[in-house]
């Protein structure tokens, strides 16, 4: 079939997150690359990736799209789940004809919920979908696909066998080639990445267990199964070839560092290729690790500290201590390596004094750049079912994770901290680290060094303090 992979429209702004797996408005606008989708649009010869919140693309002129196609797989998630589910029935109505499907984490949490939520919505993958989706499109009969749940003509619903995980990842093709096929790289762009840039994954699955993370929880899985060194380098070369434009490579692999031997046998070859690159990593990798990632073309770490409460990083299962974290922070300081800090407030044992707690310990530790989230229980995590166990949410109730412009909203209360302080949390929080006068004097040096930097700044701090407006109404 005629197949379209589709990151529907959204709000202005929209951001997606890391592969468009955590919809929502950040404080300044950004957009990542929808991997999850151009991966399996490159095992389905003629296919094409559409990202709509990316290119500027509004409804209609999605629609005006998408009726050429036989069918139509949509990325959703919890917080886009009923714009995506309506603009299948927009798209329905148009052409009676067209099969669509969504994929992503609140389609395998909830495939009958999510099913039953639209007439319009034909099929969900669960699990890993790659090839779910390719199989789909190949006109297979539908209870012979794995991994599948579909609607039968009498609007019954029928759940197939779940499809193993892929263990060999150097089989699936490259995304990059999808990418310069289909995408305009110019329209993706992170406020800590040079631009232009391009995210790829060098595997799936996290060996954390943090309680709050949806991807590990829901599709990855915990055993992080891995692309070849080799494989790696040759789509990095590939990239280098024939994007030319492309200043930065990122790594989006939940945690890039867990296996140090091959991050450093993958850093050697990129050192070869003299490529930038930057990756996530765990706040715990040892200083000589980082020295040879560094000295092999590493330029930025995003690191995930979430807290600066011991108590809290238990509660959570994060697997690492402050004074740990506080270490590693401080080699990459010697290394000349940047670092961008994400915290999150409202998880489980948040108190106001923790709040301040770990405001302080990002001024102490002191990333170059910070982003500040709010605890979200998403459905089929941990962190949902304490929160409805404990009542702090409600059971099927629904979740607002998002307000109706994306800002990202406290889901979560506790008897002795209500959601609206947790909300407010965060302009305090950003406040505080950002309105220092060596953070300030921080960043007026780095936009000296640059006239692309400095109109970058000056337009990201326009956004910056619009988003801080709209937050503290």
């Amino acid at each position: 079939m005629k197949t379209l992979f589709l990151q529907a429209p959204s709000f202005d702004g929209f951001d997606g997150g890391a592969g468009s797996r955590y919809q929502a408005k950040r404080e300044i606008k950004s957009f990542w690359y929808p991997t999850w989708l151009a991966q399996p649009a490159a095992l389905v010869p003629d296919s094409r990736v559409l990202d709509a919140p990316a290119d500027g693309l509004g409804v209609k002129q999605t629609l005006d799209i998408a009726v050429d196609y036989d069918l139509i797989i949509i990325h959703t998630s919890t917080p886009s789940f009923p714009t995506d589910a309506k603009f299948a029935e927009e798209l329905k109505a148009r052409k009676p004809g067209v099969m669509i499907g969504m994929v992503g984490a609140k389609a395998a949490v909830d495939p009958a919920g999510s099913l039953g939520a639209s007439p319009a919505i034909d099929f969900v993958c669960r699990e890993e979908f790659d090839y779910t989706c390719m199989e789909v499109a190949e006109g297979r009969s539908l209870k012979e696909i794995l991994g599948l749940s579909y609607k039968q003509p009498d609007g019954s619903i029928v759940h197939n066998g779940p499809r193993p995980m892929i263990e060999n990842m150097d089989e699936l093709p490259f995304v990059a080639p999808v990418y310069k096929r289909d995408l305009k790289i110019d329209n993706y762009f992170i406020g800590y990445l040079k631009h232009p840039y391009v995210s790829i994954y060098t595997g799936r699955g996290c060996r954390s267990h943090c309680t709050f993370c949806l991807w590990p929880q829901t599709v990855g899985g915990h055993r992080y199964r891995t692309r070849s060194a080799e494989s790696v380098i040759a789509e990095v070369k590939w990239i280098k070839e024939n994007m030319p434009e492309v200043k930065e490579i990122m790594f989006d692999d939940d945690t890039f560092t867990d296996f140090k031997p091959r991050a450093e046998e993958i850093a050697r070859g990129l050192g070869k290729l003299d490529v930038t690159w930057s990756c996530n990593a765990k706040a715990n990798v040892p200083y000589s690790t980082l020295k040879i990632m560094k000295e092999n073309g590493l330029r930025l770490l995003l690191v995930g500290y979430e807290s600066g409460d011991d108590q809290i990083l238990h509660n959570i299962k994060k697997g690492l201590r402050t004074d740990i974290a506080r270490r590693f922070t401080e080699d990459c300081r010697k290394l000349g390596i940047t670092i961008h800090g994400t915290f999150i407030l409202g998880l489980p044992g948040e108190t106001r004094e923790t709040i301040e707690k770990t405001i302080e310990y990002a001024k102490e530790i002191n990333p170059h750049t910070i982003q500040v989230s709010l605890a979200a229980p998403y459905p089929g995590t941990t962190l949902y079912r304490q929160a409805v166990d404990n009542g702090w949410l409600e059971e099927n109730k629904v979740i607002n994770l998002v307000n109706d412009s994306g800002v990202q909203l406290a889901a979560i209360s506790y008897p002795h901290l209500s959601k609206e302080e947790i909300y407010h949390g965060v302009e305090t929080f950003y406040k505080r680290f950002y309105f220092r006068p060596s953070k300030i004097w921080e960043i007026v040096l780095e936009m000296l060094g640059s006239w692309d930097m400095t109109k970058r700044r000056l337009r990201e701090g326009v956004e910056f303090f619009r988003f801080l407006h709209s937050h503290e109404a």
